[in-house]
């Protein structure tokens, strides 16, 4: 179940073709729990990397494991740890982490620089740009960004929790064009292929639908399958912003040399219309402050290139101010857009459902005409068929 992509410059392409890639690790690729860290398969990983550079693409690693490192040289029980405990053996663990990396890159010639991120450091629109300025810099100057959630500080409440939203918000933040997630999932099938033999895979995925996203657990759906609902939640964040994603198994020695050789994995086309930068970081963010629930009306006139207004709006939900980024939701429950809001909750709850000429009336003052201006909204979802 093969679907080509429209346009030329969205067909697949070697890896080393591209500019600027960003590649996860998962954790258990990286660290065994009773040993530590897998040493062989980090140096073979190196020296793909390497490769790739030479070839004249810039790389970037967003790295899981740290947790994983800290409670082997704590000697943590292998029982779930508590808060205190994970923040401790993330302490420990990063910068064996990090050492790892530096010295393994080191035998290339290659220069690593950590950097370790909270949820809001890419969520505040300045620590946004401070961090991608940071990344810029060491990008410049030749060496490997070596990423992870800070663990040490982030709470179950502020946090990413899984390094595949993390990895794809980093790819956004940075203008990359391919977004590689490498764990033990080799890319994504129409069903379990555990439980059902007949689950066909599938290659290559020209849009996340929500077809799509029913393979992976679907939308607000508790079923996560081996953690394949955030790898879709990474892709929609990433091809929305023009970067393309590969979803592939890192089990083997040099996986990334694998994938260009034929290996299995599944390649999600990019955005056919990449979204300005301001755009992208309002399309990334994991937390929006509300919602908004849009009539069918409201939704053609968003796919069209129009504002939302509040005609269309048929609820409003959350604690959020004017300024703050919301979710964009349809009749059916869905995400098709996210934007930043001309009102707070209050006001946009009194103008729900009312024509703009109305509002003056209604407030009291003459606001603005949208809900949100369509240069503060970005689509999400495709175009719904029909």
């Amino acid at each position: 179940m093969t679907a080509r992509p429209k346009s030329l410059s969205a067909q697949k392409r070697p890896l080393a073709a591209h500019k600027r890639i960003v590649i996860k690790i998962g954790s258990a690729l990286l660290v065994d729990r009773a040993s530590g860290l897998k040493a062989g398969w980090l140096e073979a990983l190196c020296a793909d990397i390497t490769g790739l550079r030479k070839s004249g693409a810039e790389v970037l690693v967003v790295s899981s494991g740290a947790i994983a490192m800290g409670r082997t040289v704590l000697g943590l029980p292998a029982a779930a740890l508590k808060l205190e405990e994970s923040q401790a053996a993330a302490a420990v663990g990063q910068i064996a982490l990090a050492q790892a990396w530096a010295a393994n890159l080191s035998h290339h010639d290659i220069v690593a620089g950590q950097i370790l991120l909270t949820l809001a450091d890419t969520e505040e629109r300045r620590r946004y740009l401070n961090a991608r300025a940071t990344i810029a810099e060491l990008l410049r100057r030749g060496a490997v960004p070596v990423i992870n959630e800070n663990d040490t500080v982030a709470t179950t409440e502020i946090r990413y929790g899984d390094n595949d939203r993390l990895a794809a918000r980093v790819a956004t933040m940075t203008g990359a064009d391919l977004l590689v997630l490498l764990s033990d999932i080799d890319g994504l099938y129409t069903a379990p292929p555990a439980a059902n033999p007949d689950a066909e895979f599938l290659s290559e995925i020209p849009a996340i639908t929500p077809e799509i996203e029913a393979m992976a657990g679907g939308a607000g759906s508790e079923l996560s399958r081996g953690g394949m609902k955030t790898k879709i939640d990474a892709g929609r964040i990433a091809t929305g912003a023009g970067c393309a994603m590969i979803i592939a198994s890192g089990k083997p020695d040099h996986a990334l040399s694998l994938i260009d050789e034929g290996g299995r994995s599944s390649w999600f086309a990019p955005s056919g219309s990449p979204v300005t930068a301001r755009k992208t970081w309002i399309a990334g963010q994991l937390e929006p402050a509300g919602k908004l629930v849009i009539d069918a009306g409201a939704e053609r006139a968003l796919h069209a290139g129009k504002s939302l207004l509040p005609a269309g709006v048929t609820s409003c939900d959350g604690a959020f101010h004017r300024g703050d980024t919301v979710a964009v939701i349809d009749a059916s429950g869905r995400e098709i857009a996210r934007g930043i809001c001309g009102y707070d909750i209050e006001e946009a709850r009194r103008i729900t459902g009312r024509k703009s000429a109305e509002i003056e009336t209604v407030l009291g003052y003459p606001g603005r005409a949208a809900m949100i201006h369509r240069d503060d909204l970005v689509l999400t979802a495709p175009r719904p068929r029909g």
